[in-house]
């Protein structure tokens, strides 16, 4: 059995992580602990104090007691909002705090892109335009070329989760871009899991969403693959292309 205990913010698509046990369909195990959210406001202020390092380690003990072998910071914006360098102090502190590997799912993205091969993206994102413009400079700075983004301009993860597959998918057509080899959906208030094969087919490119790529980076901190086509182009990769990030830069490289 392998174990990823996910630290999820609130309670917004946290259902999307039981869906993605049954369609991995192995011994693979998901623990999720909500952490408290602050305002849940998508603002810098409201995100950084998010990702507060005491916040997120509220939940370490409880995933340790239930197997936890890696732990993932399920949130795009509480760890990308607090800049490349802050969300590297942000999992260093969770990694010491737990005695286990950490990383976040902004930092997983970066990792995902690698692994299907892409350099170049499209950014399809529910934030308000400024919040879409953090990521995709932190995305820039971990050497993944941002080509085009729209933004959907929800306020709060309690309006992106109350989002269906229609919004989701026009912002997704909305951000495509001939350049883009990929387009990603940050935000795990998104609830993405049950669809992303749809995704891809509307656009005839790879889409990698928040959850699905919050399952994937813990998975490789575990050096777990697993064949999951239904969760889309990033886990039907038999082939890895990992490139990790450099613990205090910010190049990528094989």
């Amino acid at each position: 059995m392998t174990t990823v205990g996910l630290l999820y913010p609130g309670h917004a698509a946290e259902d999307d992580f039981p869906r993605t046990e049954i369609l991995l369909d192995t011994d693979i195990r998901l623990p999720l602990f909500s952490t408290e959210t602050g305002e849940g406001a998508y603002r810098t202020d409201a995100l950084r104090e998010q990702g507060a390092a005491a916040r997120i380690a509220e939940g370490v003990e409880e995933l340790r007691l239930a197997g936890a072998e890696a732990l993932v910071w399920a949130s795009s914006g509480g760890s990308f909002g607090l800049g490349w360098d802050g969300a590297h102090e942000q999992i260093a502190a969770l990694a010491r705090t737990a005695g286990l590997p950490a990383s976040s799912t902004s930092f997983g993205f970066v990792h995902a892109v690698r692994e299907v091969g892409a350099a170049r993206v499209a950014v399809a994102a529910p934030y308000p335009e400024d919040v879409t413009g953090l990521f995709a400079q932190f995305l820039e700075v971990g050497g993944v070329e941002v080509v085009a983004a729209a933004s959907g301009g929800a306020a709060t993860a309690a309006e992106a989760a109350a989002w269906g597959p229609d919004e989701v998918k026009r912002l997704v057509r909305e951000a495509d871009d001939p350049d883009a080899e990929v387009v990603l959906v940050p935000d795990t208030a998104l609830h993405t899991t049950a669809y992303i094969p749809e995704l891809e087919e509307l656009i005839g490119k790879p889409v990698l969403t928040a959850n699905q790529v919050t399952v994937w980076e813990g998975l490789r901190l575990t050096d777990r693959r697993t064949w999951a086509p239904t969760l889309g182009t990033l886990f039907a990769t038999r082939e890895p292309v990992l490139r990790q990030l450099e613990p205090k830069g910010i190049e990528v490289r094989e």
